[in-house]
């Protein structure tokens, strides 16, 4: 090889390894800032689309212990609550007063982008074929599930310099959307752990979440 033709491979790859190594950065640092805290409180919105149609967007707060303990009170719509005790998950809907009941390991498969939550945040092992590109000072990391047995084809990160994510948007293999804002950030703040606790409202109906 030529001295010119080695100097033309070198300006072709560059690039790409200081891409490489930008993304190697990006995804160890949001695996570390969030696997590592013990607590986490945010603020946020979720909103899902579905054949073309949007649900209202849902407006709440969110607290979490690891391991899979979370709990998610909402304000909007009113009273409406999920928490997860870390073996079982309960989701109360206050317009039909009822509760639904299933075991955390069985929603394993959608749990998978949210795993940065729950402080199993592995990208090489959930994911693959990433994506990066800047969104003034923040970064969009796309992701795309690993297997087409999941129930989610693609992931799609904001994230802040400091390795938060500010939002998370999951796309369905069935083309359906949920968008989750995050806003606020608290690592590890103070948590009860009464908060993890469920308490069945008085006159609820109970029921046992199904396809799980």
């Amino acid at each position: 090889m030529t001295h010119r033709s080695f100097l033309v491979c070198l300006l072709v790859l560059a690039p790409a390894a200081f891409a490489d190594a930008g993304l190697d950065r990006m995804l160890k640092g949001i695996e570390d800032h969030y696997n590592r805290a013990k607590t986490l409180q945010v603020q946020f919105t979720e909103e899902y689309t579905a054949e073309g149609r949007s649900r209202r967007p849902e407006i709440g707060q969110l607290v979490l212990r690891k391991p899979g303990r979370m709990r998610w009170d909402y304000t909007t719509p009113a009273g409406k609550l999920f928490i997860s005790d870390g073996k079982t998950v309960y989701l109360y809907s206050p317009d039909a007063h009822r509760v639904e009941r299933a075991p955390l390991k069985a929603s394993e498969d959608m749990r998978a982008p949210l795993a940065f939550l729950l402080g199993k945040l592995d990208f090489s092992r959930e994911f693959k074929d990433f994506q990066t590109k800047a969104a003034g000072s923040d970064t969009v990391v796309t992701a795309f599930a690993n297997s087409d047995k999941l129930p989610y084809a693609r992931v799609e990160m904001l994230v802040s310099p400091n390795f938060e994510i500010h939002r998370l948007v999951v796309t369905g293999t069935d083309q359906s959307v949920l968008t989750f804002t995050f806003t606020g950030e608290m690592v590890n703040p103070k948590v009860d752990d009464g908060a993890f606790r469920f308490h069945m409202p008085p006159g609820a109906t109970l029921a046992e979440a199904e396809n799980q």
